[in-house]
């Protein structure tokens, strides 16, 4: 609980928040006029006004934003064999695997017959009487007797009689009326299961057959019987299920995502274990459109062979489906970095730099991902230590943040000290014991040799500072002689993550010397290389590393020139 005297010292607190909040808020017009007395043009301030939008933008960003940002990843070789880093080539190879899945035997539903009647009326004998038994086509089953059967039989041998009585009658229709009614009733017995043999015995016999003999209208095994001797049957009873095994089902449960490489017409190997060391081929013929929602698989049908009746129904066994995609571009499956949104490869660049990568995934098909876009064959990438080079990436993404902030205020700092520094490098520079001229190089230059040239490399201030120097080159060939006119380039950066080089132009200031303003933006060692280019000969390229100092923090890089951190 907060005490009586406590209460003022948080309301105090509250109130100097309050204060700082409102003092950020207007932190562009109360130091607008600071930029104004220090000489500086429009676009300078914007320079500085920027990284402080950029530091309020930042924390509006999405977390997801946030860790989307990528940059390229810095690894020297030692710390790669420390922690593991290996690589490979992008390349073709062919995709081959195989698909297993458990299957099951089952009866093949075009070669499965029920048996029932369209008469009611009593079993007599039985001749088939056993579930298994093997039934040939036209076997006899059982006997029967049936009241509507023996009318039938009856109108039908009134029929035939009263059109024999009339054949020699002279009209033609009264003929073809009593062939039509012969006609008639012998469909009826047909159509009632009496097969034409049947009716022409009871045509010959010239009397009904009181007990009619039903025979099997195929051939194969008994799988089901629902009849017996004595037993009323009717139309909507199924008698028999006779199956023929010639021809079996395997349904093969296979994985929801191996689904894509599965095709009606490939190929299946079966395999079970009563059979140890023997296998089975058959074929992919329909898969089924919905999936198993528990095991979230996907039936598949595939056809066997069964000449000698050795796969039996409900014996299970595996599929091997073989899968052949042919020649495709890929890349090990522990080179992917997948995110859920996307998927991430890193690519080897030289000098230690691994560059993040988008790629668009085909189908994985053994231990390697098929790549539809995003890589070209041979180029090189990380295979191993993936994870952590995704930390390197966007720890580098970070250190760039910070960088820009540093240098804004590093323009800060320029800001307090006034014209002085705006202008320096134009004819005069500040170095440690007075002024000099712009144009003689300092005692502490270094030269280097560089192809057929000579280099002598120094700054204004010497040693380099924080923010503005001016980088003087003097060229020259082996004899001392100044080499005029070139192309002089100068790139700088910082060997450190996330620093990314910039390039500028240097301006002649003489015969053979060469000038340009850099601003070194953090404290420690940078790396500036001079290219230099002349007509028809090859081109020089040549490092100096210098050390910048001078900054009031050594904490966090490039914040020393920030307004009010000195006193922290």
């Amino acid at each position: 609980m907060l005490t009586h005297t406590s209460r003022p010292r948080w309301i105090i607190l509250g109130l100097l928040l309050c204060i700082l909040v409102t003092s950020l808020l207007f932190f562009k017009e109360s130091w607008w006029p600071l930029f104004q007395s220090a000489g500086m043009t429009t676009n300078e301030a914007k320079h500085i006004e920027q990284p402080m939008q950029d530091m309020g933008t930042m924390s509006g960003h999405s977390s997801m934003e946030m860790e989307s940002s990528q940059a390229y990843a810095m690894v020297t070789p030692a710390r790669q064999q420390l922690i593991g880093v290996t690589t490979a080539l992008v390349s073709m190879r062919p995709l081959q695997t195989v698909i297993r899945a458990v299957g099951k035997v089952d009866y093949d539903e075009q070669r499965l017959t029920h048996i029932n009647l369209r008469i009611s009326g009593w079993v007599e004998d039985l001749f088939v009487d056993t579930t298994g038994q093997l039934v040939k086509k036209g076997q006899p089953l059982f006997t029967l007797y049936s009241q509507e059967l023996v009318s039938a039989q009856e109108e039908y041998l009134l029929a035939m009689k009263a059109n024999a009585q009339i054949q020699d009658s002279p009209l033609l229709e009264t003929r073809h009326q009593t062939a039509q009614m012969v006609q008639s009733a012998r469909d009826r017995l047909r159509h009632w299961t009496l097969k034409d043999a049947q009716i022409d015995e009871l045509a010959r016999r010239g009397k009904p057959q009181t007990y009619v003999t039903i025979y099997s209208p195929v051939a194969g095994y008994v799988i089901d019987k629902q009849v017996f001797k004595g037993t009323l049957v009717k139309p909507e009873m199924t008698l028999y299920a006779i199956a023929d095994l010639s021809t079996v089902w395997v349904q093969a449960e296979v994985f929801e995502y191996e689904m894509p490489f599965v095709q009606v017409g490939q190929q299946g190997i079966l395999t079970l274990a009563a059979y140890p060391g023997e296998t089975f081929q058959g074929e992919i013929t329909f898969i089924y459109p919905y999936l198993n929602q528990e095991a979230r698989t996907n039936t598949v049908r595939l056809v066997f062979k069964n000449p000698k009746l050795r796969l039996k129904p409900d014996m299970y066994g595996t599929v091997q489906i073989q899968v052949n995609r042919g020649s495709k571009l890929v890349v090990p499956e522990e080179a992917v970095l997948d995110s859920g949104t996307r998927q991430i490869v890193y690519v080897v660049r030289g000098e230690g730099m691994f560059e993040p990568r988008q790629v668009t995934l085909g189908p994985k098909v053994g231990g390697y991902y098929e790549i539809v876009e995003g890589l070209a064959l041979d180029e090189r990438i990380a295979t191993s230590g993936t994870f952590l080079l995704d930390s390197e990436s966007k720890l580098m993404a970070s250190s760039n943040m910070m960088g820009a902030l540093g240098m804004g205020g590093i323009k800060m700092e320029q800001a307090h000290m006034g014209k002085m520094d705006m202008d320096m490098g134009k004819d005069k520079t500040m170095t440690g014991s007075g002024m000099a001229p712009a144009n003689k190089t300092p005692a502490g230059a270094s030269k280097k040799k560089a192809g057929d040239l000579v280099l002598g490399f120094s700054t204004n201030p010497s040693p380099a500072r924080i923010g503005e120097n001016r980088i003087q080159v003097i060229v020259s060939n082996q004899q001392g002689k100044p080499v005029s006119p070139a192309q002089v380039q100068l790139t700088f950066t910082m060997p450190m993550p996330g620093m990314r080089p910039a390039t500028v132009p240097m301006s002649s200031s003489a015969e053979g010397t060469y000038e340009a303003n850099v601003n070194l933006g953090m404290a420690g060692q940078w790396d500036l290389t001079i290219l230099i280019q002349r007509a028809g000969q090859p081109d020089i390229r040549e490092t100096f590393s210098v050390v910048a100092g001078g900054g009031r923090m050594s904490g966090m890089p490039g914040m020393s020139g920030m307004p009010g951190m000195s006193g922290m």
